[in-house]
């Protein structure tokens, strides 16, 4: 379209359509540039095909009206939020129709993030040097007291709660509500350490936060507390933000959990689980103990049929030593011999084992099997 006036006399008139499209002709030939400012008014839609928001410069309240393809603002993954400062790259534009002057984004970038990045890489390599990320402690398995620090009214301390009374209903819980957020969240929540490591009983402790942005989160990377999960005297389970956020107080904690609720899992078992272990366990030892005492009635049977035997086995075993003594007494016996043919002889009293011993006509006494005579040596 060809921006031409309208002649009237000496007078050159543009039309509206005219004067917008010189003006966004114009502005399109400026080039690319940053601007600085907070985030307000975020408006997305998924069935619109851009993101509208608006920068406000915060010392003079100053506005301009940003637009992104909604393509491009998904793929940055930034998850902004009213109140953050960005940088917006990109060029001015007027939009025909209505005459509104804007910005066409290209990226944006939160603003300081890669000296807050550059910062937190020199901190994380200076305390796994120290080695105060390798104290990873056991959690108690079924933990006396538990400690929760948290944020006032937030949806982790629900979600915590929730999960930790739902799973294991006797659980007893000290929470302590504490700035997460801002200048003043660092100390505010190493206090609540203090106080809660303090309190009786308390053998596990969850720092937890909900997620948020990258700068709602840096006070969790903060020199002080992560020096102060790492040396708290109970385990710390840390759980917080997203999944995809790894603040350096996670790296600190004897676990990480990657969400509040996760988080309430560790700490205490699933009571309905742990019955039903408890009730296997039970069966199990039933049949052990039903096993060992049929075997040991089993034993007993056996030991009390041997004992009844016993007896009656020993006198069979005696009489059978007798009989055998007895038949080599029969069988070494005189009369036996006397029974067999043979005859003792005797003489004067004496038994004749030579024929010197005797003389002729000598009286000599027989004795046989059936009796004794007398006769006279030839």
């Amino acid at each position: 379209m060809k921006v031409e006036a309208l002649q009237y006399g000496d007078r050159k008139v543009y039309t509206v359509a005219s004067f917008n499209h010189g003006v966004a002709d114009w502005l399109s030939r400026l080039p690319t540039i940053w601007v600085e400012g907070e985030v307000t008014e975020l408006r997305r839609n998924p069935r619109w095909q851009s993101v509208f928001f608006t920068l406000k410069d915060p010392n003079d309240g100053a506005c301009l009206g940003v637009t992104i393809a909604r393509s491009r603002f998904d793929a940055l993954r930034l998850e902004l939020s009213d109140g953050e400062r960005v940088h917006a790259f990109g060029r001015p534009e007027l939009f025909e129709a209505k005459g509104d002057f804007r910005m066409r984004a290209l990226s944006i970038e939160r603003y300081g993030l890669g000296d807050h990045l550059a910062a937190l890489e020199r901190l994380k390599k200076k305390l796994a040097a120290e080695g105060v990320f390798e104290r990873k402690r056991p959690l108690p398995f079924l933990p006396h007291r538990i400690g929760l620090v948290t944020g006032n009214d937030a949806a982790a301390k629900r979600d915590v709660l929730a999960t930790i009374t739902m799973r294991f209903p006797p659980a007893r819980i000290v929470v302590a509500e504490t700035y997460v957020q801002g200048p003043f969240a660092a100390t505010a929540m190493i206090e609540a350490l203090r106080d809660v490591c303090s309190a009786p009983e308390v053998d596990v402790i969850v720092l937890a936060r909900g997620g948020g942005s990258f700068e709602d989160l840096l006070p969790f990377s903060d020199e002080r507390l992560v020096r102060a999960v790492a040396g708290c005297p109970v385990p710390v389970v840390s759980a917080v933000g997203h999944e995809q956020d790894t603040p350096l107080c996670d790296l600190a904690a004897d676990a990480r959990a990657s969400t509040p609720t996760a988080a309430a899992r560790l700490v205490v078992p699933d009571a309905t689980e742990l019955l039903s272990r408890l009730d296997r366990s039970r069966s199990s030892l039933a049949r052990g103990a039903r096993g060992v005492l049929e075997r040991r009635r089993q034993r007993l049977v056996t030991e009390h049929d041997r004992l009844r035997r016993a007896p009656a086995l020993a006198v069979e075993r005696k009489r059978a030593r007798l009989e055998h003594a007895a038949g080599r007494l029969r069988a070494l016996s005189p009369r036996a011999t006397l029974q067999r043919g043979y005859a003792i002889v005797r003489a004067r009293d004496e038994i004749v084992r030579s024929p010197e011993s005797v003389s002729a006509g000598d009286p000599i006494d027989v004795e046989v099997a059936e009796g004794r005579f007398g006769a006279r040596v030839e």
